[in-house]
């Protein structure tokens, strides 16, 4: 079952971009709810690989390794406002 969705089926969520190392490719994204999900470049959709902490995105929850789950199919959703 997703933890964001709640019913199993990979919803759409909304959040902002926590962290983004451009180096290894490496980010989080929180939800609206709170709730952290890792991510690596190749979730972003646009083919890009970097994307700024503080981006408003929207994406799918998705498992990742065994016992995690990961943001996917990360868009941008908004404008950009400096990570806390």
């Amino acid at each position: 079952m997703s933890p964001a969705s709640g019913s199993g089926s990979e919803a759409e969520s909304a959040g902002r971009v926590a962290s983004f190392d451009p180096e290894v490719g490496l980010g989080r994204v929180v939800d609206d709810g709170g709730r952290t999900y890792p991510f690596h470049c190749v979730a972003i959709a646009d083919g890009s690989r970097h994307i700024e902490p503080g981006t408003r995105v929207r994406f799918r929850v998705a498992a990742g390794l065994p016992g995690r789950w990961e943001a996917a199919d990360i868009r941008p959703d908004g404008p950009t406002v400096p990570a806390h």
